[in-house]
């Protein structure tokens, strides 16, 4: 449980932010001393957020440390070493060469100690009551900033995500082919976007309500996130509307992706009532190219590609590759 909550705050390996180095500093003051760290537990490492006089964000052989001095309690030792727990220890025996050593846990709400936040210095040292309660409270504001954290990615997640499907939401897909574009604009690398609209669907929800609906849109999210490579930015852009932004993949692979779209919507859906109904899907794929000048010139290939895909209407899931 504890390893599944280091996880989920998305910690580990990030690069440094001010306030986990402004923690760091504090610390240092507070005790007076040139070494201080806030570290996080992975499965087998101490990974450093954060270090003011010390080397290196992963380090293996301070777990033990870490493990009997922070994670279990806040504790502090005068001198390291005249203290059988930490006397052989490679940071004690070897370099640095550490002799005094404070740490507190930083706890989460479910009391998982996710890691530690530490005070160290070469030379023996007293550490105060008091200041033991100030490096308690580091550890908390420690906390407060990873819950912080964790909160904006929910955020920016829940902005970016369509609240139905689960899937991207429209400004996910803008922003998307928005960098899709430049990019490709600077390598000259090829990528495709396709839009797609379901066929039948408004006769569902009138026949069946918008609780069908709901139903149907959701199976064809779920069959459609199926066809997606790994990478490939899938969104809901309206009612019954779905892009997608095929990274590094030229029209011949947009071709193959639409064709496996349409062969996994068309198939029978069965609704929570036990009712089977069927929709189509009309794709339209713009490649990307050399006379391709914005985002909105793509889209309008695109949309024109969708447009004759759903006139030739002999079948509803008829599939149209714009740009030939």
């Amino acid at each position: 449980e504890r390893l599944a909550a280091v996880r989920a705050h998305e910690i580990l390996d990030t690069a440094p932010e001010a306030e986990f180095d402004a923690l760091a500093r504090l610390a240092a003051q507070l005790a007076g001393v040139p070494l201080a760290w806030v570290a996080f537990i992975g499965e087998d490492r101490l990974w450093c957020k954060s270090s003011l006089g010390l080397d290196g964000s992963e380090w293996h052989q301070g777990l033990s440390l870490e493990d009997a001095g922070g994670l279990h309690g806040a504790v502090a030792c005068q001198d390291l070493k005249c203290d059988l727990r930490f006397e052989a220890h490679a940071w004690v025996a070897g370099e640095p060469g550490l002799r005094f050593y404070a740490g507190a846990p930083i706890v989460d709400a479910g009391g998982h100690a996710l890691g530690t936040i530490a005070v160290a210095d070469i030379q023996p040292r007293t550490f105060t009551d008091g200041q033991m309660s100030a490096l308690q409270d580091l550890a908390t504001l420690a906390m407060a900033v990873l819950d912080g954290r964790q909160r904006a990615r929910q955020l920016s997640h829940l902005a970016k995500t369509d609240h139905l499907t689960g899937i991207a939401n429209r400004a996910q897909f803008d922003l998307a082919l928005d960098v899709e574009i430049r990019h490709s604009m600077r390598a000259g690398e090829p990528f495709a976007v396709l839009c797609m609209d379901l066929d039948g669907f408004k006769e569902i929800v009138g026949g069946f309500g918008h609780a069908a609906g709901d139903a149907v849109l959701c199976e064809v999210s779920r069959r459609l996130n199926q066809q997606v490579r790994l990478g490939d930015v899938l969104a809901r852009l309206g009612s019954d509307e779905f892009g997608v932004v095929m990274r590094h993949g030229a029209k011949d692979s947009a071709e193959v992706l639409a064709k496996r779209i349409v062969r996994s919507v068309c198939q029978p859906i069965t609704l929570p009532t036990g009712d089977a109904v069927g929709v189509g899907i009309s794709v339209g794929i713009a490649a990307y190219s050399d006379e391709v000048e914005s985002v909105r010139s793509l889209l309008a290939q695109a949309d024109q590609a969708l447009y004759e895909a759903k006139k030739q209407n002999e079948r509803r899931w008829k599939m149209f590759v714009g740009g030939r």
